[in-house]
C-alpha cells in the first residue's frame, strides 16, 4: 500500500442524515490515521445538500461522535450547502463548454428504456442513461436559469477507457458509457448532484487525498471525468473496506444498534469501538 506523501491534506466529509454508526466511523479513523501518518491536517465538511434529510441534531452529533471516539480535525466546519454558489459556478462552466445537457426523462423512463443494462460496482444501483435519450451533440444548450428547474446531466465520453490507482484497493477500470452513463450534476429542485459538489468543494479546499469507502469507486470515475472537464487536478484516493453486518449487508443508517449513539449509551468504551475497527 502507497503512503501518503507531504503536503497532505484530508477530509472527513459525513452526511448528517442520520447518527453515525461504526462503518462510518472506521473509514473516518483510517482517514484521520492517514493524515496524521503524513504530518498533514484533516478537516470536516458536512455533505448537507438533502435539505429535506439533514438536520441541526444529527450536524452536531456527529462532530460529538467523533471526537468522542477518538478523532479530531482542524478547527470550524464545512458546510457543503454554504458552498452551493461555488457549485453553480462550476455548473456554469460545464455549460458553457457544452458538457452538460437537460434532461427531462423520469426515472421510470430510463428503467423501461428497452435492454437498459445497470451500473454495477458502486452504490447507484441504476440503468446506465441510454444514448438514445441525449439530445445531439450540436443542439443548442437553453439556459440554466435561475433557479434551475430541470435535471441537468454530465455527457460521458463514449466508451471512453479509464483507469486509476486505488491506495486500498489497487487498479481500478471502466469503459465511460458502458460501466456507467451520463450522470446528474444538478437536480431540477436547485441543488447540485453529490458527484458535482465533491468534486468543486475537494478542489477548492485543496483536498490531497479522499479516504471514503469501497462502495464509492464507481463515483470515482465521473468525478474524474469532472475534474477533467474543470480543468482540476484531482487528488488521491483511498477506498477502505465496507464493515458488514451478520448477513454480509453493508452497514447503514438503519442498523440503529451499532450507532456510536447507541454503543455509548450501552456503556461502551472509545477503546472498545476502536477494537472493531480492525476486528469488525
Amino acid at each position: 500500500m502507497t503512503e501518503p506523501t507531504f503536503p497532505y491534506l484530508g477530509r472527513l466529509a459525513p452526511s448528517p442524515t442520520g447518527y453515525l454508526h461504526v462503518g462510518h466511523a472506521r473509514t473516518f479513523w483510517t482517514a484521520a490515521e492517514r493524515a496524521r501518518a503524513a504530518g498533514g491536517r484533516l478537516l470536516l465538511r458536512s455533505d448537507d445538500l438533502d435539505r429535506a434529510r439533514c438536520r441541526p441534531e444529527f450536524v452536531e452529533a456527529m462532530q460529538e461522535d467523533l471526537r468522542w471516539v477518538g478523532i479530531d480535525w482542524e478547527n470550524g466546519l464545512i458546510s457543503q450547502l454554504a458552498r452551493v454558489d461555488r457549485h453553480r459556478l462550476a455548473l456554469e462552466q460545464l455549460h458553457t463548454a457544452g458538457l452538460i445537457f437537460p434532461c427531462t426523462r423520469s426515472r421510470r423512463d430510463v428503467q423501461e428504456a428497452a435492454g437498459a443494462p445497470h451500473e454495477t460496482g458502486g452504490i447507484e444501483d441504476e440503468p446506465i442513461y441510454p444514448r438514445a435519450f441525449r439530445p445531439a451533440p450540436d443542439a443548442p444548450l437553453p439556459p440554466l436559469g435561475r433557479p434551475v428547474t430541470v435535471n441537468w446531466r454530465f455527457r460521458v465520453p463514449d466508451d471512453e477507457p479509464m483507469h486509476f490507482m486505488d491506495l486500498a484497493a489497487g487498479e481500478q477500470q471502466a469503459v465511460a458509457g458502458r460501466d456507467f452513463g451520463d450522470f446528474l450534476v444538478w437536480r431540477k429542485d436547485d441543488t447540485p448532484s453529490y458527484q458535482l459538489a465533491t468534486t468543486v468543494d475537494d478542489a477548492e479546499l485543496g483536498i490531497t487525498e479522499v479516504v471514503r469507502g469501497a462502495d464509492l469507486i464507481r463515483s470515482t470515475f465521473r468525478q474524474l471525468l469532472l475534474f477533467r472537464a474543470l480543468g482540476w487536478q484531482p487528488p488521491r484516493y483511498f477506498h477502505a473496506p465496507l464493515m458488514l453486518d451478520e448477513r454480509g449487508r453493508r452497514l447503514a443508517k438503519r442498523h440503529d444498534s451499532l450507532a456510536l449513539r447507541t454503543l455509548r449509551a450501552r456503556g461502551e468504551s472509545p477503546a472498545s469501538v476502536r477494537r472493531l475497527f480492525t476486528n469488525g
